[in-house]
């Protein structure tokens, strides 16, 4: 018989292996994406605190009259917001935590918008 693992096992697999060579400092946090079917969030992590700096989601345009959910539109967007958050607590360099996800699409959309937005990775 085959044995089947789903998606999201394989991915998170795949964040393990990643996460065990990435680390976010003072200096340079970790901004990590997580990819649902209706939303993308992102948050910049400083891992030797344990602590969230700067966090943004699709879930909050929903009253804010902005894109919402999960398409590349709302992650670009989402890149120019957690961008301008970074920013205003003086964070400009980070490293990308892509999450286990492929660099495309949504994830890709909303990476490149952040360094247009101004964040070094």
């Amino acid at each position: 018989m085959y044995s089947y693992e789903s998606k999201d096992i394989i991915r998170q697999r795949v964040h393990t292996r990643i996460r065990k060579k990435l680390h976010g400092t003072a200096e340079r946090p970790r901004l990590s994406v997580y990819r649902s079917l209706n939303n993308i969030s992102v948050q910049v992590i400083d891992d030797t605190k344990g602590v969230t700096l700067v966090a943004a989601s699709t879930v909050e345009g929903r009253n804010e009259g902005k894109k919402q959910g999960g398409n590349v539109a709302a992650a670009k967007e989402l890149g120019k917001l957690i961008a301008e958050r970074a920013k205003e607590k003086g964070i400009t360099r980070v490293v990308f935590d892509r999450g286990g996800y492929l660099y495309h699409g949504r994830v890709k959309a909303l990476a490149e918008s952040a360094r247009e937005a101004g964040l070094q990775f």
